[in-house]
């Protein structure tokens, strides 16, 4: 890590902090996270990026001695940074994280909605730099995965999994990232109660309309609804004969997301390259 990157915070002798640049850094989530940047003393906001034409371009934002200048160009964003932090848009974040891989800055994105081929292209960068990518950076979110792997295990074949979903209006992508992660890990529970591998694409119904017909066994729903201001909300249905077992997360703000993306920041600092995953971060392997 060079000098440019972690510098002498505060007094001689004090730890030395990594600067941050946060995508969308004067959007909802860019402001959760830097409001969280706040709480973590081994980095630091020194970096911010945002969409061309926006009216602040050019100009310093923050606080105190973390006022910095708003850029629309990664690569002068990303100076004097060692990791960046984004909740964007697939385009805008495959660009921004190849601009991060030239300047060897590590990269954690919760951006979710990219197909398989921007899934490769992460995977690509990752060869160069240390990237973690993950549709949800609430701890209880994840913690909720890790129990709905264990259920669909305990349960075995006797219960039919169904997901619903809810976020605000102008979410763009359905279903959820996090409604797919919830999918994958149902999934693998089930398989390993049936001593098999078996993947949520094979067994994803999103829609039912008309004459279905009968529910194919294997199926794994997923529900998806659109409205309001909701941060998110997510339900996992294991139904059974007679009973269900309902597993619910609801999330009344973002702060908890950008505190879990901040907590993942701080844990990616000094990682070798590689595409690392939140369930690491956690411990919920």
């Amino acid at each position: 890590m060079t000098d440019s990157v972690a510098r002498e915070a505060g007094a001689p002798g004090a730890a030395k902090t990594t600067g941050v640049m946060v995508v969308g850094a004067e959007g909802r989530m860019g402001l959760e996270v830097r409001a969280a940047l706040g709480g973590e003393p081994s980095l630091r906001f020194a970096g911010a990026l945002e969409r061309p034409g926006h009216a602040a371009i050019g100009q310093a934002i923050g606080e105190g001695a973390e006022r910095v200048t708003l850029w629309d160009d990664p690569k002068r964003a990303l100076e004097g940074c060692g990791l960046a932090i984004d909740f964007s848009v697939p385009t805008s974040t495959l660009a921004n994280m190849r601009a991060a891989a030239e300047a060897g800055v590590t990269y954690v994105t919760g951006t979710t909605g990219f197909d398989d081929a921007g899934m490769t292209e992460i995977a690509r960068f990752a060869e160069e730099i240390p990237v973690l990518h993950a549709p949800n950076f609430s701890v209880s979110v994840n913690v909720l995965g890790h129990l709905a792997r264990e259920a669909a295990r305990l349960l075995g074949g006797g219960y039919e999994a169904e997901l619903f979903e809810l976020h605000h209006g102008q979410k763009r992508d359905a279903p959820s990232g996090t409604a797919l992660f919830l999918g994958e890990a149902v999934a693998l529970g089930q398989g390993r109660a049936a001593g098999r591998e078996k993947k949520l694409n094979d067994h994803l119904v999103l829609e039912r309309a008309g004459e279905t017909g009968a529910r194919p066994r294997d199926a794994i729903g997923i529900q998806t609804l659109r409205g309001g201001d909701n941060p998110g909300e997510h339900t996992i249905y294991f139904i059974g004969q007679g009973e269900r077992i309902e597993l619910t997360h609801r999330s009344a703000t973002r702060s908890h997301f950008a505190v879990g993306a901040v907590r993942a920041a701080a844990w990616m600092v000094g990682r070798a390259p590689g595409l690392y995953r939140i369930e690491e971060v956690f411990g919920l392997d």
